[in-house]
């Protein structure tokens, strides 16, 4: 998999297909706040949760908090429990 993080436009990129997956974010000390993805084209379900399980392996590696903003990541963080120690501290999910 190839993740691509675009700092410029401040998300995360991710070809799926004929298509890009898109997880646009923003940045508050060490808290990255998912605000949108976009996964309009890609039909591949598989595809996308492993596109969020690589963004979450990277907060890890870099020590960030996550705060899911986007419902389909806070569902991504219901089915996935094991991703929880990357949550802002005091968010339940």
């Amino acid at each position: 998999m190839e993740l691509i993080n675009n700092e410029l436009l401040r998300q995360f990129e991710y070809r799926c297909d004929d298509d890009v997956l898109v997880a646009e974010y923003s940045f508050q000390e060490r808290k990255i706040f998912l605000t949108k993805l976009i996964t309009d084209k890609c039909q591949n379900k598989e595809k996308v949760e492993e596109f969020l399980k690589e963004i979450m392996n990277i907060a890890e590696e870099n020590r960030w908090r996550v705060v899911p903003i986007n419902p389909d990541v806070v569902s991504f963080f219901k089915k996935n429990p094991a991703y929880k120690d990357v949550l802002a501290i005091g968010l339940r999910i």
